[in-house]
């Protein structure tokens, strides 16, 4: 099997964050998807098969991060329609069959891909108890994303504090089913960005994720609401960083970045 490691939400090889995308003829059985997730040990792992012309899909998709599979990914499906397009796979929009629905990724001239994604719902909850502790900044809103998402998506003070977060991750842990979006208004907007983020998937097997296409289906509502704007561009603040930029569109959420494959193999067993 052909194995390309592809570095999303990133227009710079080394930056943004790596996914593994295989197409295939058909998917193998799981434990041998979770196993090639395992042992290229990315944050997610994409597989995707060709499926028969006329339907309301062209490719089947599946995500995998090496723990577990997982209901929606951004970066990686980012991922795999760039190396469709670069491999001559696929010309034009690709629409992926998943866990989440059908999911179209749209090339740009600019070079850019849009992902239309399902909005997250959002839901006002109250800080848990023990929360604050755990992130190591006190909340100012507390939201839960919803099930495709599984996230709470928690606002603190600025920028700053964002950047400088140290979470207890076993303590988060047991705070939402995936993990925590910690994120705070742009310090400066003239920097090209409106809004930081990071975030924390322990219940998923990543300590931290580089760059969150998903969690953007929640900030992009969070953060139009609070600056007016249905554009924006959101940083994720990461050691490797990436933008992603979002268009809300009611109960869609357009996401739209860059792709650049670094690795080209071969799985040999």
């Amino acid at each position: 099997m052909r194995i390309r490691i592809v570095d999303a939400f990133t227009d710079r090889p080394f930056a943004g964050n790596p996914a593994g995308v295989l197409l295939l003829d058909a998917f193998p059985d799981d434990d041998r998807l979770q196993r090639v997730a395992l042992e290229v040990n990315h944050s997610e792992t994409a597989f995707a098969h060709r499926l028969p012309a006329g339907g309301e899909a062209d490719w089947a998709l599946r995500w995998f991060t090496p723990a577990t599979e997982v209901a929606m990914c951004g970066h990686a499906t980012l991922a795999t329609a760039h190396v469709l397009h670069t491999a001559g796979a696929h010309e034009g929009p690709v629409r992926f069959a998943t866990r989440s629905g059908v999911l179209t990724a749209t090339p740009r001239e600019d070079g850019t891909i849009t992902l239309d994604f399902p909005t997250a719902p959002l839901t006002p909850v109250q800080t848990p108890a023990g929360v604050a502790e755990a992130l190591g900044a006190e909340p100012r809103t507390v939201l839960d994303t919803g099930p495709n998402i599984g996230d709470l998506l928690v606002e603190v003070a600025d920028e700053q504090t964002v950047r400088g977060l140290a979470p207890d991750l076993g303590a988060l842990a047991a705070h939402s089913e995936r993990g925590v979006i910690a994120t705070a208004r742009a310090e400066d907007p003239a920097r090209g960005y409106d809004y930081v983020s990071r975030c924390f998937f322990p219940n998923v097997g990543i300590d931290e994720d580089p760059v969150t296409g998903s969690a953007h289906t929640a900030l992009a509502p969070f953060w139009s609401e609070r600056l007016g704007r249905p554009d924006l561009t959101g940083l994720q603040a990461s050691s490797r960083s990436g933008r992603v930029r979002t268009e809300l569109r009611g109960e869609r959420t357009l996401l739209s970045g860059h792709a650049v494959t670094v690795i080209d193999g071969e799985l040999l067993v």
